[in-house]
């Protein structure tokens, strides 16, 4: 019992020596950050913001907090992160300013969403809102309110300022310098696949003080500056389910139901569903349907309004084009390369071959006219239209874009 008491100790005291050093590493980049020390911080209510606003405050920063309200109701994006973030601005003694974004989440987020789904394809929200109802507005709104031109949050994300181009195929000239978006140092928490659709202006303005801690010395952190939201539950579902109880509650909030007919790809029906929103390309579970083999979704038709399935073996593909590509450590890759892709926030990378396509006419109207495929060297299982495909070398986001949706077959 005496050694194991002994080994406990020295456990907790090594991780407690690990913790301090974090915190020092931390607090001496802050106090020696080139430029004004003055800031907004984007507060959600979380652990993440909160902790983020008060490495800030020790290191110096004149802090002010920022929250977005984004819906009315429950849930981290609505009224209980409201007041959690108001608690921590008292609790460190700073401003707190809430923008009133209903009107813009509701057209840039509910409304693309509905309509994705209309469409037959999964749209990837998170992304988008980072970009241009979160990041865009929140600097927008502190320049002009509070003369701050930079903002902080508490992604899991790293920025580094550089010449060092970090792939060879991409366009940049030797002299240029960028502003790399690298992976967090926790792999588990790693939240760049989220950030790939960020400007360079933007990366510009932006810290990221969490981007060199794990998940568990954030709250181990959190807990040493005695923060009220250092064991506050991690928000598990995308913030609309949470606000509604769960994603088909809210897609049934806007979209009446649709009877359509479950089908193979021979055209066999096999069931009925009431509205293809309900699906997402691999699904197995919960379709209805019973067949010999297990069987997946492999696509959603709009115009015929059917779900087509098959077994895993056809739910896999080695090729896929994505639109909409935003590079962002490096300008656009002009030729044939070999790059790492990574299909879902919590999959791993693959390797992929990346051909560019030459924008068209009605590509170059748009902001971002870049487009490309995708030739896996092994075939990935549910690609998934609407979803982004974000690309890698190793710790470095070189870009990322939306997969388009596949044409329908002719059933």
């Amino acid at each position: 019992m005496t050694i194991n008491s002994k080994n406990t100790q020295l456990i907790e005291k090594k991780n407690y020596s690990k913790s301090q050093n974090d915190l020092d590493e931390v607090l001496s980049k802050l106090k020696t950050f080139v430029g004004d020390h003055s800031i907004a911080v984007g507060l959600s209510g979380g652990v993440d913001s909160s902790l983020t606003a008060a490495l800030l405050v020790e290191a110096g920063w004149k802090v002010e907090g920022l929250t977005l309200w984004l819906m009315s109701g429950k849930g981290s994006c609505c009224t209980d992160g409201l007041v959690d973030a108001a608690a921590i601005c008292e609790q460190l003694n700073i401003p707190h300013h809430v923008i009133d974004s209903r009107e813009t989440f509701q057209k840039e987020i509910i409304e693309t969403l509905i309509n994705g789904y209309q469409e037959g394809i999964t749209p990837s929200p998170c992304s988008h809102c980072n970009r241009f109802v979160k990041f865009f507005p929140m600097l927008e709104w502190s320049k002009i309110n509070l003369g701050l031109n930079r903002i902080a949050t508490g992604h899991y994300a790293r920025i580094r300022y550089s010449k060092q181009i970090p792939f060879k195929n991409s366009s940049d000239n030797q002299n240029q310098t960028r502003h790399q978006l690298l992976r967090g140092v926790d792999r588990n928490k790693d939240q760049s696949y989220f950030l790939y659709d960020l400007s360079q202006d933007i990366l510009g303005k932006i810290i990221f003080p969490l981007g060199e801690l794990t998940k568990s010395h954030t709250r181990e952190l959190a807990g040493k500056f005695k923060l009220r939201t250092a064991t506050k539950p991690e928000s598990q579902d995308l913030c609309l389910a949470e606000h509604h109880g769960s994603m088909k509650a809210f897609l049934d909030n806007y979209l009446e139901p649709r009877r359509g007919e479950i089908i193979l790809k021979s055209g066999e029906i096999l069931g009925q569903h009431d509205g293809i929103e309900h699906f997402t390309i691999g699904q197995r579970k919960g379709l209805g349907i019973s067949w010999k083999e297990p069987l997946h979704v492999i696509e959603l038709q709009s115009s015929t309004n059917r779900v087509v399935v098959a077994p895993r073996s056809d739910a896999s593909q080695s090729k896929c084009t994505v639109g909409k590509v935003n590079w962002v450590s490096i300008a656009p890759i002009k030729k044939k390369a070999q790059i790492e892709v990574q299909l879902r926030y919590r999959s791993n990378p693959v390797i992929a071959t990346l051909i560019p396509i030459t924008p068209s006419e009605e590509d170059l109207k748009v902001n971002r006219p870049y487009r490309c495929n995708l030739h896996f060297h092994q075939k990935q299982f549910s690609i998934t239209p609407g979803q982004a495909a974000v690309f890698y070398k190793g710790d470095v986001l070189l870009g990322g874009g939306i997969i388009d949706k596949i044409s329908e077959p002719k059933i």
